[in-house]
């Protein structure tokens, strides 16, 4: 499905006016929300979570684009950016991707080649993001990764074993689902010799209090098994 343009906000960092102007100009035209600043200690005041995207000239006086786009790297912001520069030397855009650029145009440039480049950034991180959503499962405050096999309640850590993990993806993914003992035995333990079924109601015992207040969202419905419902939490 195809992202509306006028969900995504672009942060415009340039000391040239004109610059600043065309780019504003020709991008909302495109249907983009668009934020403007002169300088880099303008931009870090401005800079929040809703801008998808920042065209960043690399040669303005006080804080250089280079640096700028270090400091964000470094308290770890990751949103994407392009640097915008009249330097169009080999080293200049090694310098700029090793920083974490993620694009670099020359100026002076095409607004027809800045509107591509744009969009061929903007997809590659709508991708990216995809990519690690559809490996985290958050239920709330209750936040699956199972990429480093790790659970948080509430930004904590919740140290569990590797059936429990298993036995929490399978209820949290299939939360529509009632998995009986026996399922349970066969998807959370798989290939670990002859379990008791008894045994299931034992780890999920010691799930429940671990994930608490999430413990009570994991249901016995007698007679047939156990289930995941958020609403009772």
């Amino acid at each position: 499905m195809e992202t509306n343009n006028k969900d995504i906000s672009i942060l415009i960092v340039d000391d040239e006016p004109d610059i600043r102007e065309i780019l504003q100009f020709n991008l909302q035209n495109e249907g983009y929300n668009i934020d403007l600043a002169e300088s880099a200690e303008e931009a870090a005041k401005i800079l929040t979570s809703k801008h998808r995207l920042i065209l960043l000239d690399v040669m303005m006086g006080g804080i250089s684009g280079f640096k700028f786009a270090d400091q964000l790297r470094k308290e770890g912001n990751s949103t994407p950016i392009i640097f915008l520069t009249a330097k169009n030397t080999e080293n200049d855009m090694l310098t700029g991707f090793s920083i974490g650029g993620d694009d670099y145009i020359s100026k002076p440039f095409s607004i027809k080649e800045v509107i591509a480049r744009v969009k061929s950034v903007l997809k590659r991180s709508r991708e990216a993001s995809s990519e690690v959503e559809s490996n985290t499962i958050k239920v709330d405050d209750l936040i699956i990764d199972r990429d480093t096999k790790t659970v948080t309640v509430n930004g904590k850590l919740v140290d569990l074993t590797k059936t429990e993990f298993n036995i929490l993806v399978l209820l949290v993914e299939n939360s529509s689902r009632i998995f009986s003992r026996s399922d349970i035995l066969d998807k959370a333990w798989k290939d670990d010799g002859i379990v008791l079924e008894r045994t299931v109601d034992v780890h999920i015992a010691r799930l429940r209090k671990k994930i608490d207040p999430y413990g009570d969202c994991i249901i016995n419905r007698t007679g047939y098994g156990y289930t995941f419902n958020i609403q009772n939490k």
